[in-house]
């Protein structure tokens, strides 16, 4: 599977922004997708994920009422809709799927894509 994650940039402090990941050549099924980041200097931390199949999501507490996951009907992209940004939320964000409801629930996953990097100004 190759995954590709898009979207990211400068922004003010205030904006929206979604991300996108594109997910191709798939040889198997999906059971979560899931968003995570690493700001400068920092640890890679979990963002938010969602199951493939009915939709169920779970995000970090952090951005729990600041974001929305989502996919296309085709599961060929993953979503990360981001809003009320602050300048603490600025990282390399990463995109990655996972097979198994483990990835889901223990927030592991096994395949990456490169991240993209946001910047929130103040």
């Amino acid at each position: 599977v190759q995954l590709q994650a898009s979207g990211g940039g400068l922004v003010q402090a205030g904006d929206s922004l979604r991300l996108s990941c594109a997910i191709s050549e798939r040889t198997f099924i999906i059971y979560a997708g899931g968003w995570f980041r690493q700001a400068p200097g920092k640890e890679r931390e979990f963002v938010g994920a969602i199951r493939w199949s009915g939709g169920m999501s779970d995000y970090a507490d952090s951005m729990k009422s600041r974001s929305t996951i989502s996919r296309d009907t085709g599961g060929t992209t993953l979503y990360l809709q981001m809003n009320d940004l602050k300048p603490e939320d600025t990282a390399v964000y990463y995109c990655a799927v996972g097979r198994h409801a483990t990835n889901y629930y223990q927030r592991k996953y096994d395949y990456w894509g490169p991240g993209t990097l946001v910047t929130v100004s103040s």
